[in-house]
């Protein structure tokens, strides 16, 4: 179901970029656009597209709270922290003082010593 609205979702995307780059300009910023005859320079089509762009405006906010309604719905955790497996508290009587039980301490690398390692006399 969400795939579908999603497929849907972009064209109604794709199809709405495109009208909106079919409309003629109306600012005349720069000289740019808007001047003598276009593609379709007849009144009628300006509103053909800018009705078309209120309907697609209209179906791109439905899909997205479709959307938004089908992400809070679905069954996914709503944070990475619900994911992590085998989280433990420390016990009341140990604080941070590198107990090695917390989420930290477990993705930390092993210590190694800082200098080279002598050999033990027997």
């Amino acid at each position: 179901m969400e795939t579908v609205v999603i497929v849907i979702h972009l064209m109604v995307v794709l199809a709405l970029v495109l009208v909106v780059l079919l409309q003629r300009s109306e600012g005349g910023a720069l000289g740019i656009g808007g001047g003598g005859g276009g593609m379709m320079s007849s009144r009628g089509s300006g509103n053909v597209l800018t009705r078309a762009t209120g309907i697609l405006a209209a179906v791109f906010f439905a899909t997205s709270l479709g959307l938004a309604l089908l992400a809070k719905n679905s069954d996914r955790p709503a944070s990475i922290l619900d994911t992590v497996p085998g989280t433990q508290t420390a016990p009341a009587g140990e604080g941070t003082s590198g107990s090695g039980n917390g989420i930290l301490d477990q993705l930390r690398p092993p210590e190694t010593p800082a200098g080279p390692q002598v050999p033990a006399a027997q």
